[in-house]
């Protein structure tokens, strides 16, 4: 073999050492768990099932995001407050926690698009009638769980729509208050409502508010490919059906045409809000 054979021969074989570790970088790349977290107390979006682990809507999304991503998930279960301080620090890759979306947030994180909508949604006993408006609160008494949003929103609205309000522990807690009569109804978030009325038949929803909001995937500022990626991912779970599947699943109710379950976005993140890249994506969804 000639000297000028061998230097071919050699660079050959590096070039090939070089492509086979590019290809197994890739492939490591793709295998490479995701991390992610969740309040586990949350039910029906995250909360502990027998025998150990966790289940719920949002851990039966993140799986089914990482195996359309073809590798797995990691979630650990802790309080909300302590996720996105693990998001900035790093230990995750992105917080499946139910998190809405909201202007002062979308400063300082980037967001998927909304997976559901976030609205507010009154409980009331199986037998009392429907309540159409607001102004039917006058005079009766509504069950908040205490710290909450819709704590405040009660604070804010028993003047003007003349009911009073009492604040519960838990919204389990409050939800019992309906069902024994101690309030006529509950105020809670439209997911957490119909779960509740899904798992008690002696109470069911009525009257829904609207926000406006949708709780959405959260990822750190500097991590817009992590961000796509999932998010792509989230997109195709919304065309084949798998976020309405579960939102019939774990709520009872299937997602209208138009809501945040089914709607798939031009680009990526929030429309309208900081973050939002409005570059049209277009569907890259594994079978």
């Amino acid at each position: 073999m000639t000297r000028f054979s061998l230097s071919l021969h050699r660079a050959g074989r590096v070039g090939l050492a070089l492509l086979m570790s590019g290809a197994c970088a890739s492939a490591a790349w793709a295998a490479k768990p995701l991390v992610t977290g969740v309040d586990a107390t949350f039910a029906p979006h995250a909360m502990p099932k027998l025998g150990g682990g966790l289940d719920g809507f949002n851990i039966e999304l993140g799986q089914a995001i990482a195996k359309k991503l073809g590798t797995t998930i990691e979630i650990e279960g802790t309080e909300y407050a302590a996720l996105i301080p693990g998001l900035n620090a790093k230990k995750y890759d992105f917080v499946l926690a139910p998190t809405t979306v909201t202007p002062e947030r979308a400063k300082a994180l980037l967001f998927s698009e909304g997976y559901l909508n976030t609205d507010y949604t009154f409980v009331v006993a199986k037998k009392a009638p429907d309540l159409t408006s607001l102004e039917e609160l006058k005079g009766k008494t509504v069950a908040v769980n205490k710290g909450s949003a819709y704590e405040n929103w009660a604070r804010d609205n028993a003047a003007k729509y003349g009911f009073k309000y009492d604040v519960y522990a838990t919204n389990a807690d409050a939800i019992q208050a309906v069902q024994s009569g101690r309030a006529d109804t509950n105020l809670a978030g439209n997911t957490v409502s119909a779960w509740a009325a899904k798992q008690n038949p002696a109470v069911r929803t009525t009257m829904t508010i609207p926000t406006g909001l949708v709780w959405a995937l959260a990822f750190r500022l500097d991590d817009k490919a992590g961000r796509d990626r999932v998010s792509m991912a989230l997109k195709c779970l919304k065309q084949d059906g798998t976020v309405s599947k579960l939102a019939q699943k774990w709520f009872g109710f299937t997602p209208a045409a138009g809501t945040a379950a089914v709607t798939i976005v031009p680009g990526q993140g929030v429309p309208d809000l900081p973050g939002y890249d409005a570059t049209p994506v277009k569907l890259e969804c594994a079978a």
